[in-house]
């Protein structure tokens, strides 16, 4: 298939990247996503000889993760970026979303100084898992709406806290089981409180390499959808780390989360257009082949009207989406359009995946058609980052 012909801004190199990124979407993430959503056990999906890790070794030969080190115009390099990763969720946003935090952890590791810790885990050739460590068991969204008043409240206490002791750090608790990458990851960058005494507001970020003595990681969740991205719940029992590791103070802890705000949503604004389209181009080529009434159900007007609809809702995210990777490239990120790319992209996936699964009629219900498992990765969108709602209070505050 070729690239969209609405992509206006893209170089006839940068389309040949998506051509790229579209092919090993549709030949690699497809399939290796189905397979990894039908096992019964989430341990499974990490487990030696899982097809995720070949998703790792062919992605890692496809030179797609080394876009964002790309020299040339930042703006141009976004709207590079946000059209693979618009075509790799469209293949399968789970894997997506896992091979997105493949290099995470880099530029956070990079900060601390420390040349052993950049050697070991940023030199060239090495692959590296991180993941982002934030929501706790008994404080989701709650811990990132740092516009709110309770954000500084230190009668709400943290499920994770990390203390000065002598020249470094001891981290104890726990964060929630939704850390995506959670299990599989060799580097966590850690966003918790630091003391307790400012609540949420005074907090730290710190890079916590996972095999370090008292990390420790359970069983990966079991979960409705996005059952190829591992997700799972991270221990720290004392866990040392030295004075470097912590990379963002409390005194700087709310614009830092505000920064990794804007840039998470705004990727996945980017991810789930990936997501509606899928659904949209499943639904349409559905319509063009199954027969109702002696002739193709896209040919009865109902069916004619649900699809249009559908097509100008993913354009009209896949536009905003764009718009605000632009702009973030070449601005300091606004989080009000970081959170409307997020919250718009998730909400078209949803309902463009439901209205999908209305033109299957009862075939969408079987498992034996895809757009069952699009239905229930698009669900989960409007709740991971932030839920949609919560988030919306936050943008609302920078009106």
């Amino acid at each position: 298939m070729a690239v969209d012909v609405l992509e206006v801004d893209l170089s006839d190199e940068d389309r040949e990247v998506v051509g790229l990124a579209r092919r090993f979407a549709q030949e690699v993430l497809r399939p290796a996503g189905a397979a990894l959503d039908r096992l019964p056990d989430p341990a499974d999906v990490i487990a030696p000889g899982s097809p995720l890790w070949e998703v790792y070794d062919r992605y890692e030969e496809t030179g797609l993760g080394d876009l964002g080190t790309a020299d040339g115009d930042p703006v141009a390099r976004a709207r590079l970026a946000a059209a693979v990763s618009e075509e790799l969720s469209a293949g399968d946003v789970g894997l997506a979303i896992t091979l997105g935090l493949s290099r995470f952890a880099q530029p956070w590791i990079e900060m601390t100084g420390n040349a052993a810790l950049i050697e070991r885990f940023c030199a060239s050739g090495t692959r590296t898992i991180g993941c982002w460590a934030v929501t706790e068991p008994d404080h989701g969204s709650d811990s990132i709406t740092f516009s709110e008043p309770h954000f500084s409240d230190p009668a709400l206490r943290a499920n994770c806290i990390a203390r000065a002791d002598g020249d470094g750090w001891v981290i104890s608790g726990q964060k929630a089981a939704w850390v995506s990458n959670g299990s599989i990851a060799d580097v966590i960058v850690l966003f918790c409180t630091v003391g307790g005494e400012r609540g949420f507001h005074g907090g730290g970020a710190f890079v916590v390499p996972a095999d370090l003595p008292g990390v420790e990681r359970p069983r990966p969740l079991d979960k409705l959808g996005q059952r190829s991205l591992n997700q799972g719940e991270i221990w720290f029992r004392d866990v040392r780390v030295p004075a470097d590791h912590m990379v963002v103070g409390p005194e700087v802890y709310a614009l830092a989360l505000e920064g990794m705000l804007a840039h998470a949503n705004a990727a996945m604004g980017q991810l789930f257009v990936g997501v509606a389209r899928s659904a949209y181009e499943l639904a349409l080529s559905y319509a063009k082949e199954r027969v109702q009434g002696g002739v193709p159900i896209i040919e009865h007007q109902s069916v004619k009207a649900r699809l249009f609809h559908m097509f100008t809702q993913v354009e009209a995210a896949r536009a905003l989406a764009r718009r605000v990777a632009a702009h973030n490239a070449a601005n300091p990120p606004r989080i009000e359009c970081s959170i409307a790319s997020k919250v718009l992209a998730t909400g078209t996936a949803f309902e463009v995946a439901s209205a999908a699964l209305q033109i299957f009629g009862g075939n969408g219900l079987s498992r034996e058609y895809p757009i069952e498992k699009i239905f229930r990765d698009a669900r989960a969108s409007l709740i991971e980052d932030g839920c949609n709602e919560v988030l919306g209070l936050v943008g609302a505050t920078k009106l």
